[in-house]
């Protein structure tokens, strides 16, 4: 099996999460809560695209969003596999 590389944006999985919070009627506050949070500056970091949830939070915030995990991170590009990367790299020297 070949090894695959994937980039996460975290500026558009932030506005993606943005997106989810407002179609799902939700504030920052209400998610603060919902995760047991003492303050929401973990939110506003995961919006503005400063980090990303952790895998424990991504699984709350898919149950609370109705969503999946997949469906809230933004993959930039396509699943890179190494060897496909090494041989197009080998063939335009």
């Amino acid at each position: 099996m070949k090894p695959m590389y994937v980039s996460i944006n975290s500026e558009k999985t932030g506005a993606n999460l943005k997106s989810l919070f407002k179609n799902n009627g939700y504030s920052v506050r209400d998610i603060q809560s919902v995760m047991g949070f003492e303050n929401p500056q973990s939110i506003y970091k995961w919006l503005s695209g400063r980090s990303l949830p952790s895998l424990d939070n991504l699984v709350i915030l898919s149950k609370v969003l109705h969503t999946t995990i997949e469906d809230i991170l933004v993959v930039d590009g396509d699943v890179v596999f190494l060897f496909n990367l090494t041989w197009t790299i080998q063939l335009n020297r």
